[in-house]
């Protein structure tokens, strides 16, 4: 009779131990790809990074890389005067914000692609009429040809003027993801309420790695 209790605690206590190790294995999520070239330096894998920028925000204020230093931060291009996919994904982003407006890790920065019309003043009232805080959610102007390449070479985002188009730009509706090494680890849709909720669901998978 001994024995067969030993057994059956022993049972137990596998069964308990496989049950946890099982928990543990489901718990690990797979961590989200990083996008763009990679290159091989002694032995050390060197991802893709923002390259650096500096414009300007909806408060005059200076927003470089070193703005978003140990944040993860949401990034997309938009124009105010666009009457296309602009403010479905506007709505859409500020899902986003919605969810992460009481988080200090994460933050958002909207690129205009028409510089020379909104200007600072202009993409204040822009933030104003939605209603958002400038210090999560940064709008930014600067200099054409750097919005343009940081869109292209840092981000892999379409950016460009055309005026055979009704409102006279090309640009993507990308969401970015970036990380707190400013490494590219999603893109989403932004005018797909489905592609968006994915994003949200990524931030904090992406918290949860660091």
């Amino acid at each position: 009779m001994k024995n067969k209790s030993l057994t059956a605690l022993s049972f137990g206590l596998i069964m308990l131990i496989c049950t946890i190790a099982i928990s543990c294995i489901e718990k690990r999520e797979t961590p989200l790809p990083i996008f763009g070239e990679r290159e091989i330096v002694a032995g050390d894998t060197i991802y893709h990074k923002i390259g650096p920028f500096r414009f300007v925000n909806q408060d005059s204020q200076i927003v470089t890389n070193e703005t978003f230093k140990g944040k993860i931060y949401v990034a997309d291009f938009f124009f105010t005067t666009c009457r296309t996919i602009c403010p479905v994904m506007k709505t859409q982003m500020h899902r986003v914000y919605d969810t992460i407006e009481n988080d200090p890790d994460v933050l958002i920065l909207s690129h205009t692609i028409d510089p020379e019309y909104d200007t600072v003043g202009l993409l204040r009232d822009f933030a104003d009429r939605l209603g958002v805080k400038s210090s999560k959610w940064h709008f930014v102007t600067g200099n054409k040809d750097s919005i343009y390449n940081v869109a292209q070479k840092s981000y892999f985002s379409i950016a460009v003027e055309d005026k055979s188009e009704p409102d006279g730009f090309i640009h993507s509706g990308a969401f970015l993801l970036v990380d707190k090494e400013q490494r590219i680890r999603g893109k989403y849709d932004g005018t797909q309420e489905e592609d968006v909720n994915r994003l949200i669901a990524d931030i904090q998978k992406l918290k949860n790695e660091n």
